[in-house]
């Protein structure tokens, strides 16, 4: 199946709602191929090895979390900016990139996906807010569990062995979690202010240990990879679903951060 490439990236930034994000950098199409869309990749970020995978399997649209463009835009093409702007424009490849509003989205975001995976019930938007929007989400398992168990059902919901990074800071028993996926670890101190036991995001600052040692809360690091994967594995099922007989796939190029 052919859809335009318009159809698709309005349909995203409209489910998304893109226009009530004042983000890090732009929602959307950043960069414009090819004007028909039979394939589509999805990834957690734009870098040279997914554009490769993406290529290879014929992709013409890329759909990531982090994007390309950041900040004021792009003020130089060299270097690894130029090695991927080329790889794109001369496949005729778009990119679109939703941060922010593939966090914050209670259906389709890497918060409430991350939530899903760990078994937390009466998830709700709760504390920390991020330009604008209160991005942290609360939710409570129907048993408390273990502070062990708990660190348990965290690693094995992003599917690691073992956390990079865990500080044991919190009570025994664990029946309050708070999460904000990716490097969220500012806001630690607003999960304590809600009563979390325990707090798990994807990327520390290096203050962090010491803060929820003194906040008395547990600290998770799951990695921000590993937490942010399930916004865009599930906007593969969002666009086969919408866009029917359009091939789409999720393409995993982990890293260990």
């Amino acid at each position: 199946m052919t859809v335009r490439l318009g159809d698709v990236i309005s349909y995203l930034d409209t489910t998304l709602e893109i226009a009530k994000f004042r983000d890090y950098g732009p929602n959307g199409l950043q960069v414009e191929g090819s004007p028909e869309v039979d394939k589509i990749v999805t990834a957690v970020s734009a870098t040279a090895e997914v554009f490769e995978r993406a290529i290879e399997l014929e992709a013409d649209l890329i759909v990531t979390h982090h994007g390309l463009i950041w900040g004021g835009g792009i003020n130089r093409v060299t270097g690894t900016t130029a090695n991927r702007l080329r790889m794109l424009l001369t496949r005729s490849v778009s990119l679109a990139a939703y941060h922010l509003p593939l966090d914050a989205h209670m259906r389709l975001g890497n918060n409430v996906g991350l939530a899903d995976a760990i078994g937390l019930q009466g998830t709700r938007r709760g504390f920390g807010e991020v330009r604008g929007h209160t991005l942290g989400l609360l939710g409570t398992w129907s048993t408390a569990l273990s502070r062990d168990a708990a660190i348990a059902r965290i690693a094995a919901g992003v599917g690691q062995e073992s956390l990079p990074f865990v500080f044991p800071d919190g009570p025994e028993s664990v029946k309050t979690v708070g999460l904000c996926t990716g490097a969220a670890s500012d806001l630690l101190e607003a999960a304590a202010a809600e009563g979390c036991d325990l707090y798990v995001t994807g990327e520390l600052s290096e203050r962090s240990a010491a803060l929820a040692r003194e906040l008395q809360i547990t600290l998770v690091a799951a990695g921000h990879y590993a937490t942010e994967v399930f916004g865009v594995q599930r906007l593969v099922d969002e666009l086969r679903m919408k866009f029917a007989g359009l091939h789409v796939e999720f393409v995993d190029v982990p890293t260990p951060i």
